[in-house]
């Protein structure tokens, strides 16, 4: 089993910045890719970037150029650095760990509420 832990979600005004973590702890060698999705009210949950066990991201396009995902091996971390914070980027914000074996098995964090006012 792998235990997922954010933090660094808050209230910021568009044009601002914030630096959401995750911790993984338990199970992490048998992690392979992480990464951040969200949910805003009355949209579905998207993809908002992932990092492979070997550092190479992909983002959805709406925050290529703004945010920057990065992960830390050693010390079990994935960060996501978010700048220039429009307001359409509300929303809850899971941390995602997956699993690649016979099955694929996909591990949640409880989200972290990032809030931009206009």
């Amino acid at each position: 089993q792998v235990q997922l832990v954010e933090s660094g979600g808050g209230l910021v005004q568009a044009g601002g910045s914030l630096r959401l973590s995750c911790a993984a702890s338990g199970s992490t060698s048998s992690i392979n890719a992480m990464g951040w999705y969200r949910l805003a009210p009355g949209k579905q949950r998207e993809m908002v970037a992932v990092i492979s066990s070997g550092g190479s991201p992909r983002y959805v396009d709406s925050v290529k150029g703004r945010f920057a995902i990065s992960r830390d091996n050693a010390k079990n971390t994935v960060y996501l650095q978010m700048n220039s914070l429009k307001p359409e980027d509300t929303a809850v914000y899971y941390c995602n760990a997956v699993r690649w074996g016979l099955t694929v098995t996909n591990y949640w964090g409880q989200g972290t509420q990032v809030t931009v006012s206009s």
